[in-house]
Parts: structure tokens; sequence; C-alpha cells
């Protein structure tokens, strides 16, 4: 099959499901994949043969998109804060405030004076606390999570873009203390509560895993209750806890933090919605 036999069969099987700009996207992702094609290549060798085993891969990658399956899980891979990161159906797919709570952190961290020790709780693929260690070089980098199918991707994950954090099997629910004191905790907990679900998309509602996505309706803040409590013992005079958000509960939430002593700061992503928070503890 030609090249341009395979982006006609491409457009044409998805035409139905998507919009033609995000099946070109896909089309271009695979094909970067696969063949090692960039978009220039795409117009300028168009008669170029495939062979039946990529043509077989495609195949295979159209099966999954139909059914709604990310493509950062079909090809197993996707960039947060300008780094790959391997991901699964084990880790959430990292989003775009993640990484603006990343350079929320970074922009805070960056002068300090003392080698920084940093708490990442929920950790998913390891993309807040790989990126944290690369980017402040003077700390060190600590992350907890639930789930040992995600540990071993964050394990993977941090060895591919070579960054020492201590990962380990924690469920902070069932946690009263921790056994080590920190200048910054961070966390992105679970926070889409039953009845948003209608909200979401397809992809994710099939395909990510649920318990890093959900929490029940009557009890939305659990994760939030329990780390800010937990992180008004192990925090250092002065030190800081961060948070990505639920956007329809951004003042409970400031409410919460509030509550315990710290004093709580909201901040919106590029979208005008309040997305984060940063608390100090006085």
């Amino acid at each position: 099959m030609r090249l341009s036999h395979l982006k006609f069969h491409f457009e044409n099987s998805l035409k139905d499901k998507f919009p033609s700009t995000e099946i070109m996207s896909f089309f271009h992702i695979l094909t970067e994949e696969y063949l090692g094609m960039q978009r220039i290549d795409i117009a300028l060798k168009p008669n170029i043969e495939i062979s039946k085993v990529d043509e077989t891969r495609f195949n295979e990658a159209l099966h999954r998109l139909k059914d709604h399956e990310p493509i950062q899980y079909i090809i197993g891979k996707t960039e947060f804060f300008g780094r790959e990161f391997l991901v699964n159906k084990n880790v959430l797919i990292p989003r775009p405030e993640t990484e603006e709570l990343v350079s929320w952190i970074i922009s805070d961290s960056k002068n300090s004076e003392k080698q920084l020790k940093i708490l990442d709780i929920g950790t998913g693929s390891g993309c807040i606390p790989i990126s944290l260690k690369k980017e402040l070089k003077n700390t060190s980098v600590f992350s907890y999570d639930v789930s040992s199918e995600a540990l071993l991707i964050a394990k993977r994950n941090a060895k591919l873009n070579a960054a020492e954090v201590i990962f380990q099997k924690l469920n902070i629910l069932e946690t009263d203390s921790l056994d080590d004191n920190f200048d910054v905790i961070v966390s992105n907990p679970p926070y889409v509560r039953e009845l948003e679900k209608k909200e979401m998309h397809q992809n994710v509602l099939v395909h990510e895993p649920e318990l890093a996505l959900y929490v029940k309706d009557d009890d939305a803040l659990i994760f939030y209750k329990k780390i800010t409590e937990i992180a008004g013992n192990c925090l250092n005079a002065g030190g800081n806890l961060y948070f990505e958000i639920n956007q329809y509960l951004s003042e409970e939430t400031k409410l919460l933090v509030e509550q315990f002593g710290f004093e709580a700061e909201l901040k919106k992503d590029i979208f005008g919605n309040y997305r984060m928070l940063k608390a100090i503890k006085k």
C-alpha cells in the first residue's frame, strides 16, 4: 500500500468519529512513530510503499482509536515539560494544567539557598517529581503512590529521564503521619466527582484509570483533607503545600486548607479556571 492510500484509508475510517484536524493529528503522530516520517516527508513522498508490518500497525491503531483509546496509550508515551514520559492504562495522561502547577513550584523554589526536600503524593507516571528533580537541581525528591503498576511506570520514567527520585508504595488515606519532614509537598489527587462524569470525554471515561480520577460526590475533598492534615505535621516551617484542584470546588478546597492553619492562594490556569492552590504553613 502506498502512503497516499494509507492516508486516505485512515481519514475515511475515522471521519465519523473525529474532526478532520484531529484525524490528521493522529496520522502525523503515528507516521512519525511507526515510519519515522515528518509532515514534510508525507507531502513529498506520497507514493512511498508501506510494508505489510507497518500497515498492520496502522490498522491496529485505527481499531483502538475507533474505541476512543487515547493516542498517547497507543504509542505508549507522551511529552510533559519538554521531556518524554512512558504512559499506559495504569497511569493518567499528564495534562497541561499539571505543567502549570510544576511551573509554579519551580518559580517559587528556584532561588532557594537550602537543599529542598520535596514530596509528591499520588505520582502516577512520575511526571511531577521527575520534572521537579530535573529543573531544581538542589533537591531531594520523594514520591508515593498506592498503585504498584503506576510505580513501575514512574520508576521507568525516572530512569528514562535520568532523575533520582525515591518512590514508595503508600496509601495516603490509611496513613496518619510520615517519618520525615519536607519543604514542599505537592499532590494531584483524584478529584472528579461522579456527578461530573457526564462532562468527561469517552477516551477518559473508558480508558484512563478510575483509581486516579474519581471520588464520591459526598466526600469529594477526602484526599485534600488527609494530605493537608499530614502536611500540617511534616512540613517544615515556611514550607509550601501545592495542589491541583477541581475548578468547581476551588473555594471549598481553599477553606478546607485554611481550617488547618495554612494561608492559601488560588491560581488560575491558562483557560481562566482555578485549578491550582498553594498553602503556606504559618
